[in-house]
Protein backbone atom coordinates (compact mmCIF):
# COMPACT_ATOMS: atom_id res chain seq x y z
CA UNK A 1 0.00 0.00 0.00
CA UNK A 2 1.15 3.53 -0.77
CA UNK A 3 2.27 5.80 2.05
CA UNK A 4 -0.58 8.29 1.66
CA UNK A 5 -3.42 9.30 3.94
CA UNK A 6 -6.77 9.30 2.15
CA UNK A 7 -9.46 11.41 3.84
CA UNK A 8 -13.02 10.44 2.98
CA UNK A 9 -16.35 11.58 4.39
CA UNK A 10 -19.49 13.46 3.60
CA UNK A 11 -19.34 16.90 2.04
CA UNK A 12 -18.90 19.60 4.66
CA UNK A 13 -17.37 17.31 7.31
CA UNK A 14 -14.10 19.27 7.15
CA UNK A 15 -11.78 17.22 4.94
CA UNK A 16 -10.24 20.25 3.21
CA UNK A 17 -9.91 22.28 6.39
CA UNK A 18 -8.29 19.37 8.21
CA UNK A 19 -5.95 18.65 5.27
CA UNK A 20 -4.69 22.25 5.25
CA UNK A 21 -4.19 22.28 9.04
CA UNK A 22 -2.42 18.91 8.96
CA UNK A 23 -0.15 20.08 6.15
CA UNK A 24 0.70 23.29 7.98
CA UNK A 25 1.57 21.41 11.17
CA UNK A 26 3.50 18.51 9.59
CA UNK A 27 4.85 19.85 6.30
CA UNK A 28 3.19 16.96 4.43
CA UNK A 29 1.76 17.95 1.06
CA UNK A 30 -2.00 17.81 0.74
CA UNK A 31 -3.94 17.29 -2.44
CA UNK A 32 -7.67 17.73 -2.98
CA UNK A 33 -9.26 15.47 -5.60
CA UNK A 34 -11.90 18.03 -6.59
CA UNK A 35 -9.17 20.67 -7.05
CA UNK A 36 -7.22 18.27 -9.28
CA UNK A 37 -10.29 17.65 -11.42
CA UNK A 38 -11.10 21.37 -11.65
CA UNK A 39 -7.52 22.10 -12.68
CA UNK A 40 -7.47 19.35 -15.30
CA UNK A 41 -10.81 20.38 -16.81
CA UNK A 42 -10.39 24.14 -16.21
CA UNK A 43 -13.94 24.16 -14.83
CA UNK A 44 -15.54 24.12 -11.40
CA UNK A 45 -17.09 20.83 -10.27
CA UNK A 46 -20.54 22.42 -10.37
CA UNK A 47 -20.03 23.36 -14.04
CA UNK A 48 -18.71 19.89 -14.94
CA UNK A 49 -21.88 18.38 -13.45
CA UNK A 50 -24.08 20.91 -15.29
CA UNK A 51 -22.39 20.49 -18.67
CA UNK A 52 -21.49 16.80 -18.70
CA UNK A 53 -23.44 15.14 -15.89
CA UNK A 54 -22.49 13.06 -12.91
CA UNK A 55 -21.29 10.06 -14.94
CA UNK A 56 -18.56 12.15 -16.61
CA UNK A 57 -17.54 13.57 -13.25
CA UNK A 58 -17.22 10.03 -11.84
CA UNK A 59 -15.02 9.10 -14.83
CA UNK A 60 -12.80 12.08 -13.99
CA UNK A 61 -12.61 10.91 -10.38
CA UNK A 62 -11.43 7.48 -11.57
CA UNK A 63 -8.82 9.08 -13.84
CA UNK A 64 -7.64 11.13 -10.86
CA UNK A 65 -7.46 8.03 -8.64
CA UNK A 66 -5.37 6.23 -11.25
CA UNK A 67 -3.01 9.21 -11.48
CA UNK A 68 -2.69 9.31 -7.67
CA UNK A 69 -1.93 5.59 -7.58
CA UNK A 70 0.77 5.98 -10.24
CA UNK A 71 2.27 9.29 -9.11
CA UNK A 72 1.66 10.33 -5.50
CA UNK A 73 3.48 9.16 -2.38
CA UNK A 74 3.81 10.52 1.19
CA UNK A 75 0.90 12.94 0.84
CA UNK A 76 -2.47 13.58 2.39
CA UNK A 77 -5.32 13.41 -0.10
CA UNK A 78 -8.70 14.91 0.73
CA UNK A 79 -11.42 13.42 -1.43
CA UNK A 80 -14.73 14.66 -2.72
CA UNK A 81 -17.75 13.08 -1.03
CA UNK A 82 -18.30 10.47 -3.76
CA UNK A 83 -14.64 9.67 -4.46
CA UNK A 84 -14.80 6.63 -2.18
CA UNK A 85 -16.42 4.75 -5.10
CA UNK A 86 -13.29 4.71 -7.28
CA UNK A 87 -12.21 1.14 -8.01
CA UNK A 88 -8.66 1.47 -6.69
CA UNK A 89 -9.19 3.54 -3.55
CA UNK A 90 -7.67 0.83 -1.34
CA UNK A 91 -4.41 1.09 -3.34
CA UNK A 92 -4.03 4.84 -2.76
CA UNK A 93 -3.10 4.75 0.94
CA UNK A 94 -4.58 4.45 4.42
CA UNK A 95 -8.26 5.42 4.20
CA UNK A 96 -9.47 7.56 7.08
CA UNK A 97 -13.14 8.38 7.42
CA UNK A 98 -13.88 11.72 9.04
CA UNK A 99 -17.11 10.80 10.77
CA UNK A 100 -19.86 13.07 12.12
CA UNK A 101 -23.65 13.10 12.19
CA UNK A 102 -25.53 14.78 9.36
CA UNK A 103 -27.00 17.30 11.81
CA UNK A 104 -23.56 18.30 13.10
CA UNK A 105 -22.23 18.78 9.54
CA UNK A 106 -25.28 20.75 8.40
CA UNK A 107 -25.33 22.99 11.48
CA UNK A 108 -21.60 23.61 11.08
CA UNK A 109 -22.14 24.82 7.53
CA UNK A 110 -25.13 26.99 8.51
CA UNK A 111 -23.26 28.61 11.40
CA UNK A 112 -19.89 29.11 9.69
CA UNK A 113 -18.70 32.73 9.36
CA UNK A 114 -18.68 32.26 5.57
CA UNK A 115 -21.84 30.13 5.52
CA UNK A 116 -23.18 31.59 2.28
CA UNK A 117 -19.99 30.64 0.41
CA UNK A 118 -19.80 27.18 2.01
CA UNK A 119 -23.41 26.42 1.14
CA UNK A 120 -23.06 27.78 -2.41
CA UNK A 121 -20.11 25.40 -2.94
CA UNK A 122 -22.40 22.55 -1.80
CA UNK A 123 -25.68 23.19 -3.64
CA UNK A 124 -27.10 19.86 -2.46
CA UNK A 125 -27.53 21.41 0.99
CA UNK A 126 -30.12 23.81 -0.48
CA UNK A 127 -32.41 20.76 -0.13
CA UNK A 128 -31.46 19.38 3.28
CA UNK A 129 -33.83 16.40 2.99
CA UNK A 130 -32.07 15.21 -0.18
CA UNK A 131 -28.66 15.83 1.39
CA UNK A 132 -29.65 13.76 4.43
CA UNK A 133 -30.89 10.96 2.15
CA UNK A 134 -27.52 10.91 0.36
CA UNK A 135 -25.69 10.97 3.72
CA UNK A 136 -27.72 7.95 4.86
CA UNK A 137 -26.92 6.08 1.63
CA UNK A 138 -23.19 6.70 1.92
CA UNK A 139 -22.64 6.32 5.67
CA UNK A 140 -22.43 2.50 5.68
CA UNK A 141 -20.21 2.41 2.56
CA UNK A 142 -17.80 4.93 4.07
CA UNK A 143 -17.44 2.83 7.21
CA UNK A 144 -16.93 -0.39 5.26
CA UNK A 145 -14.00 0.89 3.20
CA UNK A 146 -12.31 2.94 5.93
CA UNK A 147 -9.16 1.63 7.57
CA UNK A 148 -9.76 4.04 10.45
CA UNK A 149 -12.91 5.86 11.53
CA UNK A 150 -12.07 9.19 13.14
CA UNK A 151 -14.91 11.02 14.86
CA UNK A 152 -14.63 14.78 14.32
CA UNK A 153 -17.86 15.78 16.00
CA UNK A 154 -17.47 18.38 18.74
CA UNK A 155 -13.68 18.44 18.39
CA UNK A 156 -11.43 21.33 17.44
CA UNK A 157 -9.34 21.18 14.28
CA UNK A 158 -6.21 20.97 16.47
CA UNK A 159 -7.59 17.97 18.35
CA UNK A 160 -8.40 16.15 15.10
CA UNK A 161 -5.02 17.07 13.56
CA UNK A 162 -3.23 15.64 16.60
CA UNK A 163 -5.27 12.43 16.39
CA UNK A 164 -4.51 12.20 12.66
CA UNK A 165 -0.79 12.63 13.37
CA UNK A 166 -0.95 9.71 15.81
CA UNK A 167 -2.86 7.58 13.31
CA UNK A 168 -0.39 8.32 10.54
CA UNK A 169 2.55 7.27 12.76
CA UNK A 170 1.22 3.77 13.31
CA UNK A 171 0.07 0.93 11.14
CA UNK A 172 -3.46 0.75 12.49
CA UNK A 173 -6.11 -1.81 11.65
CA UNK A 174 -9.71 -0.68 11.29
CA UNK A 175 -11.05 0.67 14.54
CA UNK A 176 -13.05 3.54 15.91
CA UNK A 177 -11.21 6.37 17.58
Amino acid sequence: MKQNIILIGFMGVGKGTLARAYSQKTGVYNIDTDDLIESKENKKVKKIFAEFGESRFRELEQETATWIEDSIENSLISCGGGFYKVKNINKLGKIILLDASFEWIYNGLLNAPNAKKKLKKRPLFSEPEKAKELYNQREKDYKEIADVILSVENKTIDEVVNELIEISKNDINKKDI
